[in-house]
């Protein structure tokens, strides 16, 4: 007696189909699972044969065996009880076989029997439709995030006896009752650029950062607001297309931290790990390789508040991310790619008492500062668009009583420049100024006779590197389409060149 059952493991922030078969033969009684198997999978068979007990189906008393196939992939996870389960009531004669070929099963076992619900299951959900199968069996608690998957029919089930009636002639016919709202989720935010008097330079980059999605550095005396203003930033955040939700929604089902209940995420995550983060919660990993923090930023904002308390070990391994899009994670269980296509925006104090250059009040030595600002490489800040300096506010700026303007307002600036960006590469595989490939530079970034110039002196006189040069020319084309002008012209050079002078201040010409 022979079965098989269709279900899928997570692989990365994907899954992979993975194929359960049952064989019920003569011979010693005995349970064999086999197939590159985890712990947790291994004990799937004690969760199984209580179950089904409970349920009062007892395993025959002959030589039972299970394999999950390919055997190159580990398994891990519980989500392999259930089919499992169905597929050695199919060998045994209860459920009727026929009607598996088309359907896949996930989900956890009780011991009484009920369906608990797993991690990740919009992934599943996704690589069950592109297989071709037609029906996706899952725990009735994960439905709300299976239905969000469109073209398959997704069934919920609480109990191993629900599952076995519906396989012997139940209906495949999904409630409209159970649809998940697809309404859009306004942005909403604690802060707005509205609460935040003064820094003019530091609102202008924020918006110039966001509307090309370029990384940016602000450093400044502690109290300036350097926190305040990057907590604005997902205030001016632009919605996601509907395939960015589902990227995003896939990652942080895997991690088991999405929200099925107001459907896919409709904004732009905002991540804040603090210094104390490691490595592998940053960049991911794992004896089970899971995405770490760069990950979860996917598409959206990695704030790192006091970047020079983070370890520097772990800060330095950003550099190979911030310029493939993505971390390639290596491990005995297999290589694992997850995307990291974020913004960096990053936050730091001058010096350790933090008052540097202001002599009256910095107290630090020389080599003290140099110690300090060494944490942060060179090769780092070449890998960061803008850097721009937060000044100390003075009273009357604090006690200021005019009207701010919004974050309302300044979003739908950066929509219109990203609008004029999306329509620019439409027929490209990236969205944004800052995404643009060298090799494409001088097509989209056309300097006239007269900016040429201007960009051979900068470069001669600040000795650039030709990352910073070609991070120059992304954001002035920026600030040109903040202008609405489809030329660069040499003030958005000016601007863009002002952008990076606090680096060549501080690492090199103010110590």
């Amino acid at each position: 007696m022979y079965s098989i059952v269709n279900t899928a493991t997570i692989y990365g922030i994907d899954s992979k189909l993975i194929s359960v078969e049952a064989d019920i033969s003569e011979g010693m009684p005995i349970f064999e699972m086999v197939g590159y198997l985890s712990s947790e999978v291994k004990e799937a068979k004690e969760r199984v044969r209580s179950a089904l007990k409970n349920a009062g189906y007892a395993l025959p008393i002959k030589r039972i065996t299970v394999n999950l196939s390919p055997a190159s992939i580990k398994k891990t996870g519980a989500g392999f009880d259930l089919p499992i389960a169905v597929a050695i009531l199919s060998a045994i004669g209860i459920i009727d076989c026929e009607r598996l070929s088309s359907i896949c099963i996930c989900g956890e076992i009780g011991l009484d029997g009920k369906i608990q619900p797993i991690n990740g299951i919009l992934s599943e959900v996704c690589e069950a439709k592109n297989s071709g199968l037609e029906i996706m069996i899952v725990p009735k608690a994960n439905l709300l995030e299976a239905r969000l998957v469109e073209g398959i029919i997704t069934i919920g089930v609480e109990n191993i006896t629900e599952v076995i009636e519906l396989l012997n002639g139940g209906n495949f016919v999904q409630g409209e009752e159970d649809k998940v709202s697809l309404d859009e989720i306004p942005v909403s935010s604690d802060y707005d650029f509205s609460m935040i008097n003064g820094q003019q330079a530091l609102r202008r980059a924020c918006e110039v950062a966001i509307s090309g999605m370029h990384n940016m550095l602000m450093v400044g005396p502690p109290g300036a607001g350097k926190s305040m203003i990057a907590k604005c930033i997902p205030s001016i955040l632009p919605s996601m297309d509907s395939n960015e939700q589902l990227e995003i929604s896939k990652i942080y089902s895997v991690c088991g931290m999405f929200d099925e209940r107001h459907g896919l995420m409709k904004n732009r995550p905002f991540r804040s790990p603090h210094h104390t983060v490691s490595a592998q919660g940053l960049v991911g990993g794992g004896h089970n390789p899971r995405p770490g923090e760069i990950s979860l930023a996917h598409r959206g904002v990695l704030f790192l508040d006091e970047l020079t308390e983070f370890n520097k070990s772990t800060i330095e391994i950003l550099r190979q991310p911030m310029e493939d899009k993505s971390v390639c994670i290596s491990r005995a269980l297999g290589s694992f790619t997850y995307p990291a296509n974020f913004v960096l925006v990053a936050a730091m104090n001058p010096c350790s008492c933090g008052y540097y250059p202001d002599l009256n009040r910095c107290h630090c030595t020389r080599l003290s500062i140099q110690r300090y600002l060494s944490k942060i490489s060179q090769p780092l800040l070449d890998r960061i668009d803008i850097c721009v300096e937060a000044p100390t506010l003075n009273y009357k700026q604090i006690v200021k009583k005019s009207e701010n303007e919004s974050s309302s307002d300044i979003r739908a600036r950066v929509i219109k420049c990203q609008d004029i960006q999306k329509a620019r590469f439409q027929n490209y595989d990236f969205k944004f100024n800052s995404e643009i490939p060298s090799n494409l530079i001088e097509k989209f970034c056309f300097l006239n006779p007269e900016e040429n110039r201007f960009m051979e002196n900068m470069y001669e006189k600040y000795s650039l590197t030709a990352r910073t040069y070609h991070k120059v020319l992304r954001v002035a084309r920026t600030i040109a389409d903040m202008e609405m002008s489809e030329n660069i012209n040499l003030i958005h050079l000016q601007e863009a060149m002002c952008f990076r002078g606090l680096d060549k201040r501080y690492w090199e010409d103010g110590i």
